[in-house]
């Protein structure tokens, strides 16, 4: 067996590579990625890649077709997965998010690979209201990022058939520890910003709602698609991923935070614009078709992972949204040095 991993040097890959390599311990697993964060590791464990067969180093935009041979399945995790990234360049998000994944698909087909897992996003459903969205519900994306995600669910569908299962999970938000940790997702924000400072700062009015998936869940899910036959879903399915349990109030989760530590405090702009992203999503199809491999891990555990994980890294920095675990000021610090062009190409 063998399944490439793009974008593996992120934050949801080390989980993947893990999950991937516990239940297929025999199976060749690679690795393709650019490396933009690959030295943010925020674990004292051995090196994530270790668990790899091979870890090649490219951008999806040049991906090599060679690596697809004898490839049975690809994970297509690689994207400009920030916001504020995405609208300041929108259309590399579309370059790396979009054009590269249906490249790449369109390269694994013909090369016989028979399945393609794409990492999608609730972030799709954009302004949705209180109704929980289902998979059938209209799509409303709001930002660069989320239109990448439209827009490559889309071109997937035309692709599937008997020959090549695809699945796209559009995925809850991401949060809890992971060997590289990303510190702006919303969760694990709040935590860290109570560690370092006792204080949970609530940029917006904390009214919008944000599913949540713990990080390690995603990996499980992941694994549940390589498996999956047709017949449990179809040649092509897109699937909200995550936990009914899990749709909170941005300011329920900080006051989830505060609950298991009473001492910090919690303030929320309350002048702050509104946050039209803002979406309940319902997750029943999942659990249905994926019984097995439902989420594991539930707030507190996600919690409580992140303090661990942040006070084994002894991390304490209360000026940690300017820091390196903030995806766009690793962009703008590799721009800066001149590493990366404003394409976001390596420079060679």
């Amino acid at each position: 067996m063998k399944i490439l991993i793009t974008g593996n040097l992120g934050y949801v890959g080390p989980g993947v590579v893990k999950e991937f390599r516990k239940y297929y311990p025999d199976a060749e697993i690679i690795g393709y990625d650019v490396g933009y964060f690959s030295k943010y590791i925020t674990s004292n464990r051995i090196a994530p890649e270790s668990f790899l067969t091979a870890q090649h180093y490219g951008d999806v935009r040049e991906f090599p077709e060679y690596l697809l041979e004898g490839v049975d399945t690809v994970v297509a995790l690689a994207a400009i997965s920030n916001d504020p990234i995405g609208n300041k360049f929108e259309e590399q998000t579309l370059d790396i998010n979009y054009r590269s994944a249906i490249k790449i698909a369109k390269m694994a087909k013909k090369r016989g690979v028979k399945n393609y897992i794409y990492a999608s996003s609730c972030s799709v459903y954009g302004a949705s209201g209180d109704a929980a969205r289902t998979e059938e519900s209209e799509v409303n994306p709001l930002t660069a990022y989320a239109r990448s995600k439209v827009f490559t669910e889309n071109e997937l569908a035309e692709l599937a058939d008997s020959t090549f299962k695809i699945t796209c999970h559009r995925f809850a938000t991401a949060g809890g520890m992971s060997e590289r940790l990303r510190l702006d997702l919303v969760l694990n924000d709040f935590v860290t910003g109570a560690l370092s400072t006792g204080e949970i700062t609530i940029l917006s009015d904390g009214t919008p709602w944000r599913p949540l998936i713990n990080v390690l869940d995603m990996a499980r899910a992941i694994r549940w698609s390589h498996e999956r036959s047709h017949e449990n879903g179809g040649d092509y399915i897109v699937l909200n991923t995550g936990s009914n349990v899990w749709n909170y109030m941005v300011v329920e989760l900080a006051e989830k935070v505060r609950e298991l530590r009473p001492d910090i405090k919690v303030s929320v702009n309350k002048n702050a614009a509104p946050d039209k992203r803002s979406y309940r999503v319902d997750f029943g199809l999942f659990e249905k078709l994926a019984p097995n491999h439902q989420p594991i891990f539930d707030l507190k555990t996600s919690i409580d992972g992140l303090f661990e994980g942040l006070n084994a890294m002894d991390y304490r920095d209360p000026d940690f949204r300017n820091g390196h675990y903030m995806r766009l000021n690793v962009i703008t610090d590799l721009l800066s040095r001149g590493i990366i062009d404003s394409n976001l190409y390596l420079v060679k």
